[in-house]
């Protein structure tokens, strides 16, 4: 029988491998992006509210507050609709690709939110990632449409982090996300109610497949996911649990092969540029975490 530590690492991969199941997840839903993460966000949104009840947890907070998790709900349901219709104007590859694009943002907004200085490898890392971007797009011109929703979904990605790093320091992450997930869904309703012309018949009308689809996306991909990330962080390094989840796109990327490769099996310029992006976020993760710990040690050293 494996250990308590053995069964936590075991359970991280098991969660990274569920992020990259994610997109997979998004091919094979037939409806469009829009309803598909309206239906993500609600399904999940009452799920969540449910453990709420369960584990007896106080949600109540100040207006204020809700209007910063109303704004991250708008962008978290933003960034959801971009990166599936970067899957359906590409592929799985080119939106999971353009997706890792999201720590060359991270260096440019970190700075802004935390007023600390960019960080000169953080730039180099840029260069590397936009020389990366540049193979794939000069390799996968047919689909430009789903690399630029990629690298937008990647942007809305970053902001959202950042701005949940910053609510996170005084609030729950269940009662954090409880919060995005119903804003995202008023936001969603209001706009299909505003421009695409309400709720129709059909829009409630979906196929056994994609009702299955969605509730695996709505309960394991995201409330699910969600839970079991917060719990695996107590028995398992930040410095571990954020390199580990910097392989979600390479996962998500061999699954895409696997399932779908007719359509997924790309040029090797696209995979030259891919290993150039994703070998610079794994780098990022370890050197952030290297020095962290350098700190960690110097202030544990001085004397009280």
């Amino acid at each position: 029988m494996p250990n308590a530590k053995t069964k936590n690492y075991l359970h991280l991969h098991l969660l990274v491998f569920i992020a990259g199941f994610t997109a997979i997840l998004g091919e094979l839903i037939s409806i469009g992006s829009t309803a598909l993460v309206w239906y993500r966000m609600c399904i999940a949104g009452v799920l969540m509210f449910l453990y709420i009840k369960m584990i007896r947890l106080k949600i109540k907070v100040s207006t204020k507050t809700k209007f910063k998790f109303f704004g991250a709900g708008i962008i978290i349901a933003l960034h959801w609709i971009t990166f599936f219709e970067a899957i359906n104007q590409s592929n799985v590859s080119i939106a999971l690709a353009m997706f890792s694009t999201g720590a060359f943002f991270a260096s440019f907004i970190e700075p802004l939110f935390y007023r600390r200085r960019v960080i000169w490898y953080e730039i180099v890392f840029g260069l590397v990632v936009i020389t990366g971007v540049f193979l794939i797009t000069q390799s996968e011109i047919a689909y430009i449409n789903g690399i630029v929703l990629g690298i937008v979904s990647a942007l809305l990605s970053t902001l959202f982090s950042v701005i949940n790093g910053r609510l996170i320091e005084q609030h729950s992450a269940t009662v954090i996300s409880f919060y995005e997930f119903i804003s995202g869904l008023v936001f969603l309703s209001v706009f299909i109610l505003v421009f695409q012309g309400g709720f129709s018949a059909q829009f409630f009308t979906l196929s056994a497949a994609d009702a299955w689809y969605l509730f695996i996306l709505a309960s394991v991909c995201t409330a699910y996911a969600f839970i079991g990330a917060v719990d695996v962080m107590r028995y398992v390094s930040p410095y571990t649990v954020i390199l580990t989840y910097n392989l979600e796109p390479v996962y998500g990327i061999v699954l895409a092969i696997f399932i779908f490769p007719e359509t997924e099996i790309m040029s090797s310029q696209f995979y030259y540029g891919a290993f150039l992006v994703l070998s610079m976020v794994i780098a990022d993760g370890i050197l952030k975490n290297y020095k962290s710990h350098k700190k960690r040690i110097a202030l544990a050293s001085k004397p009280d």
